[in-house]
């Protein structure tokens, strides 16, 4: 029978990732074949897959990445079953090399086809299942290009923000990033006021309508007392009217201005774990 030499296990390890158990036994079973081991290992990985395809993968590790010059940037969540898994360094690292990958994708399905070290991400995902033994996906993929970007990831890798700036600016960078922790503490509905969608004014409205209603209040009164409930909302919920978390006495517009009285907030993106 054939026994794989430990260099030749080191190697399939370092090409798959795999554990070395399962690379000496994938080369035995390939008789020292390794491209035969790398399919066998695969076909494990999509067997495992299959078994796990019903199963929740709501842990993991949500990572932010922006290019070298701050144009482009991508958040990407890689999804796994357990905590324990999700705050493997292994794990963690690879999160951070799929999000910097991410970030010259439109989208997740082109992300996902993508050529990773001579597999597609959505087999080397596949492939990372077997070798976990847990089911491990893409879940959140958020995508943002823009004059200046900056990047947040929480501690713990829940929650991570991306936060796009007018212009590359003197303080650009600690603006964006602080900007980005504002984005994933506070998790806005929109920008500002004209980019909240019509049927959540619309909701909004009928909800304050009923309860003032209820409270008696008269008819003729009560759109004018609406226009202030909805103010008290873009407040609360729009990213740039909200109170700033580092001095709730200013909004983040008015940080923002005031590092450059020209400078604005201009988008955001945002993913978690829930």
């Amino acid at each position: 029978m054939y026994t794989p030499v430990a260099a030749d296990v080191a190697k399939l390890r370092n090409i798959t990732g795999a554990g070395m158990m399962d690379c000496k036994k994938a080369l035995v079973e390939a008789e020292g074949d390794f491209d035969k081991a790398i399919e066998n290992l695969r076909k494990k990985g999509q067997k495992v897959a299959a078994n796990r395809a019903d199963r929740d993968s709501h842990e993991g590790a949500v990572i932010a990445k922006v290019n070298q010059d701050n144009t482009m940037g991508a958040i990407i969540a890689l999804n796994c079953e357990t905590d324990f898994v999700g705050k493997n360094d292994s794990f963690v690292e690879l999160a951070h090399e799929l999000a910097e990958q991410a970030i010259f994708y439109a989208n997740k399905e082109e992300f996902l086809a993508s050529d990773f070290h001579g597999v597609t991400v959505a087999e080397k995902l596949i492939e990372q299942t077997g070798i976990i033994g847990e089911k491990i996906e893409i879940g959140a993929f958020e995508r943002i290009e823009g004059p200046f970007l900056g990047a947040y990831i929480h501690a713990g890798n829940k929650i991570a923000a991306i936060t796009s700036l007018s212009a590359n600016v003197d303080g650009a960078a600690e603006v964006a990033k602080s900007v980005s922790m504002q984005v994933a503490a506070m998790n806005p509905i929109a920008l500002d006021e004209t980019m909240v969608s019509q049927d959540t004014i619309d909701k909004e409205l009928e909800i304050e309508r009923e309860l003032l209603t209820k409270e008696g209040k008269p008819a003729n009164i009560i759109e004018n007392i609406l226009k202030g409930k909805m103010q008290r909302f873009y407040k609360d919920n729009t990213l740039v009217h909200q109170s700033f978390i580092k001095d709730s006495s200013i909004s983040v517009a008015d940080y923002v201005k005031s590092v450059n009285s020209d400078l604005k907030a201009v988008g955001y993106v945002r993913a978690s774990l829930t």
